[in-house]
């Protein structure tokens, strides 16, 4: 019964991040992406890491969600605006997916399946030792992640602020 719920939430994260993209209202965009957010935290809890399911609730369906509605509606989203980006926001984009296709590759770099199934801790969802790991073992990725959430909130405020 639990892999059948897993696959189904896993279904339901996937639709709505593919529907996330490809969308071409940008509210409906938002709200699939809080489907998004959801639907992984429900994962997080099915993998026994309670902790991390909650925080996603409340940080990124919550908060962060509320904040990119917010700004959805504070701007006027103008095709005729769409011509005027800069060439170098264009390369900045590029630049930062570039560094994201990194990370990302960095992260399956040395991932063995055999060796995730054989060591399975039931300490893997309390504070305590995620605390320990994400500090001892994974501080340089926990510090690019606030830089790139840092590069975010810069970057927001670039798209929000008037042109004088």
């Amino acid at each position: 019964m639990e892999q059948i719920l897993f696959f189904f939430v896993a279904l339901v994260a996937i639709t709505s991040a593919v529907y996330f993209v490809f969308a071409r209202n940008p509210l409906y965009s938002i709200l699939s992406l809080i489907v998004t957010m959801f639907s992984i935290a429900g994962l997080y809890i099915l993998l026994n890491a309670q902790f991390l399911g909650i925080v996603q609730i409340i940080v990124y369906a919550g908060a962060i969600m509320v904040l990119f509605l917010y700004i959805l509606m504070m701007l006027n989203l103008n095709k005729a605006d769409e011509s005027k980006k800069q060439n170098l926001m264009k390369f900045a984009g590029v630049f930062s997916a570039g560094l994201l296709l990194i990370a990302i590759l960095g992260a399956f770099r040395g991932f063995k399946v055999e060796a995730a199934a054989a060591n399975v801790d039931s300490s893997v969802g309390l504070t305590k030792s995620l605390g320990r790991l994400l500090f001892n073992e994974y501080v340089l990725p926990f510090e690019l992640a606030s830089i790139l959430i840092f590069a975010g909130i810069v970057g927001a405020v670039l798209i929000g602020k008037k042109d004088l």
